[in-house]
């Protein structure tokens, strides 16, 4: 048995647990001694009734009234259901969802979940789209180039993090007078391309040492790399076209890998040239350099640039909407801690001196993770715990996590649907850490070799931080119109009041 207890509400604890048994077990128990409940929900006819979710998921409720609205019908947060994309790209969409924080961190367990080949779910991209290999993300940690694959990443982390801060500053304070000059000319600004730009850029030169615009890709990196992108995880998304035309374009039929073939070689190329001292060490770990250049790839344009590119603009949402009050504590924190301890400068002292300004950080991943949706196979027969009730899961069943039910859970958190700016701050917000799982897993945990949580978890974290530095040491205020897109909001800033103190 595997037993966490978790502490919400101060008078209110939360027990999760689950319970192992033996696939020949006659019984399952609870070990909290919850009642057990049969898994509520259904799949449907074949064919039809994947397809009738899948066009409720996606046009006429929308993902989050889609999972609301069973879990008021079932009256449990864990019940069967079909996710998308199903017919005619995933075999089998069938899965068990988990949507409160009680019975979600079962997805962090590989000793009780298998995760090969379901980083995007019930159906895996074509390799042709990764060089040919399955690139880390879809490893299970028992496969053995899991290992060593992730030390890989943890030595590009490392190997230039002195870099990381200069950088984040030289490339956004160019991000920042791009966005005063568009505001002095136009009235507005848009955030979302020139923070497409800026953080490829960054990237691009705090790991590799590479300005892009140097070299053969030019300015086209971003757009290559939603292109690429786009044809992964368009059965997964929705992009604005009529809904029949979308559906069959999308969510039907994959999309042939050759649409973007050329745009990732050119990609693949920079890397070849770029990572080239990373390559270097990914030989002398036992790994190919062909298979080194095409994970080191993903995982700085796929889960980097991708994870900033979503995240970045609703930390600005979240901000923008959370109004005059906070933006004032966040510069007076930010601008005290640079000067006193930082001597001017920014640095990670002066930022530990921000516990505000890290708080917003966590908060925005809290309401909006950058990968919402999370999978894994159970190895074995066992219970799954909600808060209420005890579910028996069966060997090789699906099980998926919506994270934002589960980092919104009311059990767990006050004003849950709210963004409250200062809510890891102190001893108390401190605790709530363990309940943001942004990352794979929880915040109070680190990544590992052995588990499946992120390898840029503290970067990612850091990056978000610098973001909010650069903001308010350098404005007062901000004023944004938020729409959507087809990878996070979309925004506008309508104002940027230059710092007066």
């Amino acid at each position: 048995m595997a037993l966490a207890t978790l502490s919400a509400h101060p008078h209110r604890p939360i027990k999760a647990s689950i319970s192992e048994r033996a696939a020949t077990s006659p019984a399952f128990s609870s070990p909290s001694h919850l009642p057990m409940r049969k898994i509520p929900g259904d799949y449907g006819l074949p064919l039809i009734g994947p397809i009738q979710d899948r066009f409720s998921y996606f046009y006429t409720q929308g993902r989050d009234d889609f999972f609301r609205s069973r879990v008021k019908l079932h009256k449990s947060t864990v019940f069967r259901v079909n996710v998308p994309p199903g017919p005619f790209i995933a075999p089998d969409p069938r899965v068990i969802a988990l949507l409160d924080a009680a019975s979600f961190p079962v997805l962090f367990d590989t000793s009780l979940v298998e995760k090969r080949d379901l980083f995007t779910g019930t159906f895996a991209p074509s390799p042709a789209l990764t060089g040919g290999y399955r690139v880390l993300s879809y490893l299970d940690p028992a496969e053995p180039l899991h290992a060593p694959l992730k030390k890989l990443l943890f030595f590009l982390l490392s190997s230039r993090r002195q870099a990381v801060i200069p950088e984040f500053r030289r490339t956004f304070t160019a991000l920042f007078d791009s966005l005063d000059a568009a505001l002095a000319a136009d009235g507005k600004a848009d955030f979302g391309g020139a923070n497409d730009r800026a953080c490829f850029d960054f990237l691009c030169r705090a790991f590799f040492d590479r300005d892009p615009a140097q070299t053969p890709l030019g300015l086209d990196g971003p757009k290559l790399i939603v292109k690429w992108v786009l044809v992964q995880l368009g059965p997964l998304l929705t992009v604005g076209l009529p809904s029949f035309i979308e559906d069959l374009l999308l969510h039907s039929f994959r999309l042939p890998p050759a649409l973007v073939k050329k745009d990732y070689d050119r990609l693949a190329e920079f890397f070849k040239e770029a990572a080239a001292p990373v390559l270097d060490e990914a030989e002398g770990m036992g790994i190919s350099r062909d298979e080194a250049v095409h994970n080191i790839l993903f995982a700085t344009c796929f889960n980097g640039f991708g994870g900033m590119k979503i995240l970045f603009p609703g930390i600005l949402k979240w901000l923008g909407r959370a109004g005059g009050t906070v933006h004032g504590r966040l510069a007076e924190e930010v601008r005290g801690a640079v000067a006193g301890i930082g001597g001017g400068e920014v640095t990670m002292r002066a930022m530990e001196a921000m516990p505000l300004v890290k708080s917003v950080v966590y908060e925005a991943l809290r309401m909006e993770p950058p990968v919402p949706l999370q999978y894994g196979r159970a190895k074995r027969d066992m219970v799954v715990e909600s808060h209420d009730a005890a579910y028996e899961v069966r060997a090789g069943e699906l099980l998926f996590g919506y994270q934002p039910f589960a980092t919104k859970d009311p059990r767990v958190f006050e004003r849950a649907e709210e963004f409250v700016a200062d809510r890891f701050v102190g001893e108390r917000g401190e605790e709530l850490l363990k309940y943001v799982v942004w990352s794979n897993g929880p915040e109070t945990e680190a990544a590992t070799m052995g588990n499946k949580q992120c390898a840029g978890k503290d970067f990612v974290v850091l990056v978000a931080r610098l973001l909010v530095v650069e903001l308010f040491l350098r404005y007062d205020s901000l004023d944004i119109e938020v729409g959507t897109s087809a990878l996070g909001s979309s925004v506008k800033l309508t104002s940027l009041k230059r710092a007066t103190f």
